[in-house]
C-alpha cells in the first residue's frame, strides 16, 4: 500500500443536482463528497465492505465537523485530500481538505472521529492488529504534516462580557 501525504483518494466533480437555490454546491453535497472521501480512506485500509463480511465488524462515525470555507459551482472539478491525525485500538481521527481541484482554493474542511463496532453485540471492540498495523503506518508518515491549523475547532457562541 502506498502512503501518501496526505492521501489523495476521492476526486470527483460538482453536480448539477447538488446545487442549492444560492447557485453554490449545497452544504448537504459537501458532506456527501466528505463521507464518499471516507468510505475510499476505510477500502484503502481494508475496513470496508469485504472486511464487514469477513469479521461482522465496521466502522461507525461518531462525531463529524465540516468547515464551509468557499464555494464551489456546479461543473468544478474537486479533490479530497485525507490526514490520519490520530488512532487507537478503537478510533480514528481523520481531518479532511475539499479543494477546488482547478483552481487549487481550499473550499471546506472535515473533522471525524470513527469507532470500530463488531456488530454481534453492538459494541466497540479493537479492530485487529493488522488493520491497526496499517493505520500506525499512515499515522507515521502523516505526523509529518503536523496538527493541520483548522483540527480540533469547535462551535459556539462567545459570552458577553
Amino acid at each position: 500500500m502506498s502512503i501518501d501525504s496526505p492521501l489523495k483518494l476521492y476526486k470527483d466533480v460538482v453536480r448539477d443536482n447538488w446545487i442549492d437555490y444560492n447557485g453554490h454546491l449545497n452544504d448537504g453535497y459537501y458532506a456527501v463528497s466528505f463521507g464518499i472521501a471516507v468510505e475510499d480512506f476505510l477500502k484503502h485500509v481494508n475496513l470496508h465492505t469485504d472486511y464487514l463480511a469477513e469479521t461482522n465488524c465496521t466502522i461507525y462515525t461518531v462525531e463529524a465537523h465540516i468547515s464551509y470555507l468557499r464555494e464551489l459551482k456546479a461543473g468544478t472539478a474537486i479533490e479530497v485530500h485525507c490526514q490520519v491525525i490520530g488512532i487507537d485500538e478503537k478510533r480514528i481521527h481523520l481531518y479532511q481538505e475539499m479543494f477546488n481541484a482547478e483552481e487549487g482554493y481550499l473550499a471546506a474542511t472535515y473533522e471525524g472521529m470513527f469507532l470500530h463496532i463488531n456488530q454481534n453485540i453492538l459494541k466497540a471492540t479493537p479492530m485487529p492488529k493488522d488493520r491497526q498495523a496499517t493505520l500506525a503506518a499512515i499515522l507515521a508518515e502523516h505526523v509529518k504534516l503536523g496538527i493541520p491549523e483548522r483540527a480540533g475547532r469547535a462551535i459556539g457562541l462567545k459570552k458577553s462580557s
